[in-house]
């Protein structure tokens, strides 16, 4: 019982840490600069120009309004995780409006803020994703059009974010709209790479003579398991082993330094991989 709820406070953690990047990227870097791209956010920021209130405000309008939508479409499949991370997130922005307010950007570096206004709610948003949450906003948009149609979901939302990043260089300025068509590309790929980075796992193919020992160190010390093949060398003809095998970069290099120690003959394969599905493996 007690394992469940340091589990349970530890993910809430992550969340909480996460969120918190998203507020502070959006609100510190890409409100005061106009930046219009990106799910709801971008929105609030072109409408804060139209009409009496701030981006926080709308923003925070659009995410209780998109949650109640959720709940009518989606039902159970919801998840609490989002709608945590939804009303952390515009909570969040409402109590920074009050305590830190801002007119202008924090430094007369557009392009530097821009990087912040990308990467900070980038690696929030990708962290979430890792985790099976999300910052609502669009993404619930994205998650009844999955249910309900056969829409090209990411293709859908893109030309959406597009049409707010046209109109705000209309609101706003050619600087303002081309930065903010600059982030738009470039949100996209930050938190790919950043789910990648975090999966990412090392693949081992081990050609040796002895895979005993080896396997025993797999499975007594790294609490992994791997896969033995029989094979023959094709030049000298002898029966070798080949073990198949996955870890985690600590592991890896763990794993890499025993095989030098106990085998020093032994050919090793190691690949990057971020993605591995099936039976029996999961991330430690």
């Amino acid at each position: 019982m007690g394992n469940k709820w340091l589990e349970l406070i530890r993910e809430y953690g992550v969340l909480t840490f996460s969120t918190a990047l998203v507020v502070i990227g959006v609100y510190f870097f890409k409100f005061p600069n106009n930046f219009s791209f990106g799910g709801v956010t971008g929105y609030a920021v072109v409408l804060g120009k139209v009409m009496p209130f701030t981006p926080s405000d709308i923003t925070f309008v659009f995410n209780i309004a998109l949650l109640v939508v959720g709940f009518l479409f989606l039902g159970r499949s919801f998840g609490i995780k989002t709608v945590y991370v939804s009303i952390l997130m515009s909570v969040g922005l409402a109590v920074l409006e009050k305590v830190c307010p801002l007119n202008a950007p924090l430094t007369d570096e557009p392009l530097l803020e821009l990087l912040f206004a990308i990467f900070l709610p980038g690696l929030g948003s990708a962290i979430l994703f890792n985790v099976g949450a999300s910052s609502g906003g669009t993404d619930i948009i994205a998650m009844i059009l999955k249910k309900y149609t056969a829409a090209d979901i990411g293709t859908s939302l893109f030309l959406v974010d597009l049409l707010v990043v046209i109109a705000s260089f209309f609101l706003f300025d050619i600087r303002t709209g081309l930065f903010s068509f600059c982030g738009l590309m470039a949100k996209s790929l930050v938190i790919d790479s950043v789910i990648e980075s975090i999966n990412l796992c090392k693949y081992f193919n081990v050609v040796c003579d002895e895979p005993e020992p080896i396997c025993d160190y797999i499975i007594n010390e790294l609490h992994r398991s791997a896969t033995i093949c029989r094979a023959e060398g094709a030049f000298t003809k002898e029966d070798k082993a080949v073990i198949m095998t996955v870890m985690s970069r600590t592991q890896a290099v763990l794993l890499r330094n025993y095989i030098k120690k106990v085998e020093p003959s032994a050919f090793m394969l190691i690949s990057n991989t971020s993605e591995i599905i099936g039976k029996g493996f999961h991330s430690v």
